[in-house]
């Protein structure tokens, strides 16, 4: 499914939060979207899933306008791994995979046998059978991130977005997590903090600084030297390892000559 948005301005307590974004977003591809804190990420993840209603400007689904689908068929084409996940209640971690599924079923419609295998499939791919009847609220947060995941993966949808997926992971779970999203056969869009990650895992990057869109394409290309001081204010070192792979070191102040 392809994804894009156009001439994207958001503002938030009187703060113009995003600027302008034009972003066309291929699909069956992950895209990364980099940029410090406080650069609009996450405001621009918020409009394309819809939390937030954008002040001007448009998303597109299939170069359909996102304002035109009802929330239950949009949620059918959309699913979400935000930053935040918090119930009220003491629900199961099946109980919250099994919410993927409610776009796809009638109201007070129960779950069939298909569902439930759906949801054991996806709680498998993230490393979470084993907590099917745990408490959600009793897991790490990490834990917690790999569920929702899950909860993502049984919605089955064409596009996925999500929101740091790797925070609160070690680094097994960051890699092991965005492993199992590179092989999916949709269109991802992530907001990544990690330019590492982003380096070795995204198709296409987009960089956002001060909610303008100031350069995309190739990780490979894009992710210099120059740029990563211009937009983050450090100074690194990009190093190939052994099998040709770009990897960015990050000089401490304290360390420069």
């Amino acid at each position: 499914m392809e994804v894009k948005t156009q001439e994207i301005w958001m503002e938030l307590s009187g703060h113009q939060i995003l600027k302008g974004i034009d972003i066309q977003m291929p699909t069956q591809k992950l895209i990364g979207i980099i940029g410090p804190n406080g650069s609009g990420k996450s405001t621009l993840l918020k409009c394309i899933y819809r939390v937030l209603k954008p002040t001007h400007g448009a998303v597109y689904l299939d170069n359909r306008k996102l304002s035109d689908y009802a929330y239950r068929e949009s949620a059918q084409k959309m699913a979400v791994v935000a930053q935040h996940n918090y119930y009220n209640f003491d629900f199961s971690v099946i109980d919250v995979v099994l919410m993927g599924r409610s776009p796809h079923k009638k109201q007070m419609e129960r779950n069939t046998i298909k569902d439930y295998q759906i949801v054991r499939e996806a709680l498998e791919k993230v490393g979470m059978s084993d907590f099917a009847q745990r408490s959600f609220s009793t897991l790490s947060g990490g834990e917690q991130q790999r569920v929702i995941l899950a909860r993502a993966l049984a919605q089955q949808t064409p596009c996925l977005i999500l929101d740091e997926p790797t925070n609160h992971l070690d680094i097994k779970y960051q890699l092991q997590l965005m492993d199992i999203i590179k092989k999916l056969n949709c269109t991802i869009i992530a907001a990544i903090h990690d330019l590492n990650i982003a380096m070795m895992y995204c198709d296409v990057i987009y960089v956002i600084k001060d909610g303008i869109v100031v350069a995309d394409g190739k990780p490979e290309v894009i992710l210099t030297k120059e740029l990563i001081d211009q937009i983050y204010e450090v100074d690194v070192e990009l190093i190939k390892d052994s099998n040709g792979n770009t990897h960015i070191l990050y000089q401490p102040a304290h360390r420069a000559k």
